[in-house]
């Protein structure tokens, strides 16, 4: 397999990694039609327009946001900022942007009621899709592990043998669907919890894998702008983590 991959159609050749992502984000949202068409949720329709709108800002920006500020220095030193900054993107930026923005824009419009289950499974699959083009991508894309001599290594496109860690995070997304469908099937959770299991579960692997990426780190932590991202989204749900291992019964709705 040649990185990056090219998919022809006739004489036209198209980037995989912009298939797999159209391909992500057009069956995620109809994904996520279904699902609210077969379980609508309390809150309105008015309501889950702005909070869509909220969330497609804070995931648009803060993707970028974090994203550039994975290479701090090339942002400083880059000839066209701007263009570094669109060009730079992560799903924890856009997940944490996302989390942040529609609990501002819930603020504003007065809902109280959790918006995050309806989105739980949609995203999980679209970001599933979003990774296979990822990999497609090899070490063209900051989606790539350091050298490795694990019998799995692969070699990405620049001859060395490194993590696949698109293939990681696939594999550990399908396992979390599995786990989260379980959950949600066993125990009457309370509204918003699935989505809480998800990020919570979510942050802490990407916090991990983060370990076994190359990039940048910040010498005085030895930690990525991601794994930082990563711990503020964890201590946001610090309450819900504490409850999963000591109070099980707050996480369950009332009978």
């Amino acid at each position: 397999m040649e990185f990056p991959l090219h998919i022809g159609f006739g004489p036209l050749k198209i980037s995989a990694h912009l298939l797999f992502e159209t391909l992500a984000f057009v069956i995620g949202f109809r994904y996520f039609l279904h699902l609210r068409k077969k379980k609508p949720g309390p809150i309105s329709e008015s309501n889950r327009v702005w909070i869509l709108i909220g969330a497609a800002f804070g995931a648009f920006f803060f993707s970028r946001l974090i994203g550039a500020l994975e290479g701090p220095v090339q942002w400083a030193l880059a000839n066209n900022p701007w263009l570094y900054f669109f060009a730079n993107k992560t799903i924890v930026g856009g997940l944490a942007g996302g989390l942040l923005a529609v609990e501002v824009t819930k603020y504003f419009i007065g809902e109280k009621s959790s918006s995050g289950d309806l989105f739980t499974f949609p995203l999980v699959l679209a970001m599933i899709i979003g990774r296979v083009g990822c990999f497609t991508q090899g070490v063209y894309e900051q989606t790539y592990g350091i050298e490795t001599t694990v019998p799995w290594a692969l070699d990405l496109g620049d001859g060395l043998l490194r993590h696949p860690v698109a293939l990681y995070e696939i594999a550990f997304l399908l396992v979390l669907w599995w786990l989260l469908q379980n959950v949600s099937n066993k125990y009457p959770l309370k509204n918003g919890m699935l989505f809480q299991f998800f990020m919570i579960g979510y942050f802490a692997f990407r916090f991990l894998l983060d370990f076994i990426k190359p990039g940048f780190r910040y010498d005085f932590i030895n930690l990525s702008t991601i794994q930082l991202a990563c711990l503020l989204v964890l201590f946001y749900y610090s309450k819900t983590i504490f409850y999963i291992f000591t109070k099980k019964e707050k996480l369950k709705r009332a009978h």
